[in-house]
């Protein structure tokens, strides 16, 4: 018999037919003996329908008024869900955030867990029910409601087979596991049987939507063995595991970002404080800055030697940074102000780069051969990241897989790790 924490999201219970089905995978597992936990999103479209009701009200709503709203969702497929399984003869309850309870911190819309207490769940699991659990919210230490962000469910699932201890944490979802890259871009993507947690948060981080980085953080801290399955078809899904591959794979994954924007500093004087100066006003006005890049311009015909500054930030951000960097120029003794606002990012991912000198080489080789100018590159002990124009993005992906032979399966020599501690 194992504890299993089953998370089905909103495209998976977004009409009655699709909650019936769910009630009947749930029943598979119980008739087998296994005790189920399962966390629940709102249905399909209902978060955002909730969130347009509110701006109709108001252009920023109150924040704890907006936890109060939008945890309403996960109210109604809760007790959906629970009705389903009673029907077909499989005990259970339903539990609020609040009811279980996850004790969050206060900052709403944004809460993170503190803490959850398992008395209720484990007196449902002993009673032989499943626990059907409201994802995406919980309680402050003062007794508000509280959310999680969106894809807070993921969240919810990953902390509560934490507390529990859980043999497995299963994340369902449309797609039937995570693939070497968005099937849409490269018909020979190929779901991977395993990745580590290391190689999934940089996936996720740099665009992978399969699961939200906080959960993944989450899993990998405490040691939760994940799994990312679908809900519509059967299969293994993708396990997602503290185990590295000492040989192969050399890249898991190809991940991108469409929607990126470059923005240049040029003949920025080369002295201390002149990075804060430019980046400054950027991070106060809440606006993420990705890549960084700055490289001698050999002009020197100031006191300092001049050096070109280059970030990336979203494109959404891209006419507000701009205007900030132009305010801000004058001041440093820059010369002008450039930027691009359509690039993309497009990011190999893997382990195996560790023991393999050779990559960036042949990602430069792969991208140099059908042309593609690299206007960016970033790289750490698992990633290379570069940013192209916006119109090579899928030309870059389909390059690069090619070169690294992801449509193939890769031989893997396995090594198991030292399980993460409780920090």
């Amino acid at each position: 018999m194992a504890l299993i924490v089953q998370k089905y999201g909103g495209s998976s219970v977004g009409s009655v037919d699709k909650i019936k089905r769910i009630a009947e995978k749930i029943k598979g597992y119980r008739d087998r003996g296994d005790q189920v936990v399962v966390v629940v999103s709102a249905m399909g479209g209902e978060t955002d329908r909730l969130t347009e009701l509110a701006g109709e009200l108001s252009g920023r709503p109150v924040p704890r008024e907006m936890d109060v709203l939008l945890s309403t969702g996960e109210q109604v497929t809760i007790a959906l869900l629970s009705m389903a399984l009673s029907h077909i003869g499989v005990k259970a309850c339903s539990y609020t955030g609040w009811q279980v309870p996850i004790v969050s911190d206060s900052h709403h819309s944004k809460a993170r867990i503190e803490k959850i207490e398992q008395d209720n769940l484990r007196a449902t699991l002993d009673d032989g029910a499943v626990a059907v659990v409201a994802g995406f919210q919980g309680i402050t230490g003062d007794g508000a409601i509280s959310t999680l962000g969106r894809g807070g469910s993921d969240t919810t699932a990953v902390a509560l087979a934490a507390a529990l201890k859980a043999d497995e944490c299963q994340i369902y979802t449309d797609v039937d596991g995570v693939y070497t890259t968005d099937p849409r871009v490269v018909s020979g993507a190929r779901r991977l049987d395993k990745i580590t947690f290391e190689e999934m948060l940089e996936m996720a981080s740099l665009g992978s939507k399969v699961l939200q980085i906080r959960a993944v953080e989450f899993a990998g801290k405490y040691g939760v063995p994940l799994r990312v399955l679908s809900t519509f078809e059967e299969g293994p899904g993708t396990l997602i595991t503290l185990e590295e591959y000492v040989e192969e794979p050399i890249i898991s994954g190809i991940a991108f970002t469409k929607d990126e924007s470059q923005l240049t500093v040029l003949g920025v004087p080369d002295r201390p404080g002149i990075a804060y100066s430019l980046l400054g006003p950027i991070g106060e006005n809440n606006i993420e800055v990705d890549m960084i890049l700055q490289n001698v311009s050999g002009d020197s015909s100031s006191d300092y030697t001049l050096t070109d500054f280059t970030f990336t930030v979203h494109k959404r951000d891209y006419e507000t940074a701009k205007e900030l960097l132009e305010k801000a120029a004058p001041g440093v003794g820059a010369r002008e102000v450039t930027g691009t606002p359509d690039v993309c990012k497009v990011s190999l991912v893997g382990v195996g780069m560790r023991s393999h000198a050779n990559v960036a080489a042949r990602m430069f080789k792969a991208l140099a051969d059908e042309n593609i100018n690299i206007r960016m590159i970033s790289t750490t002990e698992i990633k290379i990241s570069i940013v192209v124009e916006n119109k090579y993005l899928e030309l870059a992906v389909r390059a690069l897989h090619d070169e690294f032979e992801l449509d193939e399966e890769p031989k893997r020599v396995e090594s198991e790790l030292t399980p993460a501690a409780d920090q």
